[in-house]
């Protein structure tokens, strides 16, 4: 395992970051503290969880003991944690419960990255970031990142804290993968541009990578399955381009004799702007699997035709931006 700078930090993190979503339900605790031993004797150091994610902080805590110095542990807060008005959101009350109830459930007196889950449009920006602030001074929180931000929220984010002279955020965690890549549109150039650094959730597209779906037949199993989710999942997912790059990854997955999962997060270590995707699984073999994407690379011929295909079919403003540069030999 490989280690990478967090945005504009001197924090490193492992190249893979281990997502707990599926802690306690479907995988039992046992198996998910037995995740967290084996990622982190593989070397991995980045686990990320979140208030909202059952009893995944509780287990997480458990799973850490007596190892808690070998840790980069992230959390979020801002979701829904109650049926009170004030149990969501970025306001100075909901956060510092947040932060308490976290750090209680995982049995630490530190956070190293605590990151807001949201957007609020109703807490002022001053009011939240003069919070996260505050809770870097007293300790309990060490650097600060965002998640599922759109660009200008995240620019504002920063150039508040600059202005004010705010702890800043290091990173953003947001959806990113080869059938999801809207961050290419302003996310990407903005986060390389203001050394913040990106954690990818959803690195694998839903499953859509795994190597389970090859064809545009609607599915009778998994999260795809009209049973689960209707018409909806289908018209979104089952796409003729998502397939187009499903097969790309496939013929490069037998290829390189890997799986497709691992072709689909061996991309994605290969994209600038990416410090570590998040693999997320629901047993010990599944995460063996995944972490299977390091210790090799992608040709590059391979890496790029992945990128070709998966590209955004609409890149005028990126084109224009091309011609028009002041570094342009044009």
């Amino acid at each position: 395992m490989k280690y990478r700078k967090l945005g504009n930090s001197g924090l490193l993190v492992s190249e893979l970051c281990l997502g707990t979503m599926m802690f306690g339900d479907p995988a039992s605790e046992e198996e998910s503290i037995r995740m967290v031993h084996h990622f982190l004797d593989a070397g991995g150091n980045f686990i990320d969880t979140a208030d909202v994610y059952g009893n995944a902080e509780t287990i997480v805590g458990k799973a850490i003991q007596g190892r808690r110095s070998e840790v980069i542990l992230a959390t979020k807060a801002g979701l829904s944690t109650g049926s009170s008005p004030n149990d969501r959101g970025n306001s100075r009350k909901h956060i510092l419960d947040s932060v308490d109830a976290s750090l209680k459930r995982l049995n630490t007196d530190y956070i190293d990255l605590y990151q807001l889950h949201v957007w609020d449009q109703l807490t002022p920006i001053e009011e939240t970031l003069r919070t996260l602030d505050d809770l870097v001074a007293s300790g309990k929180v060490r650097y600060i990142g965002c998640s599922n931000y759109l660009a200008w929220q995240l620019m504002k984010s920063l150039a508040y804290s600059d202005a004010k002279n705010y702890i800043r955020f290091i990173s953003i965690q947001q959806q990113y993968s080869l059938v999801n890549r809207e961050m290419d549109r302003e996310h990407i150039s903005l986060c390389l541009d203001e050394n913040v650094g990106i954690i990818a959730w959803g690195p694998l597209g839903g499953g859509l990578l795994t190597g389970k779906y090859s064809s545009l037949d609607k599915p009778d199993f998994g999260r795809f399955s009209l049973e689960l989710n209707g018409e909806f999942a289908i018209n979104n997912k089952f796409t003729p381009r998502n397939f187009k790059i499903v097969e790309a990854v496939n013929d490069i997955a037998r290829q390189t004799e890997k799986f497709p999962s691992q072709v689909a997060l061996n991309w994605l270590l290969g994209k600038e702007g990416i410090t570590s995707p998040i693999v997320g699984a629901s047993s010990l073999s599944q995460l063996e699997q995944n972490m299977g994407a390091v210790g090799w690379a992608l040709t590059k011929e391979q890496w790029e035709h992945l990128d070709h295909v998966s590209r955004l079919p609409d890149e005028y403003p990126t084109r224009m931006q091309e011609r028009f540069s002041r570094t342009s030999n044009s």
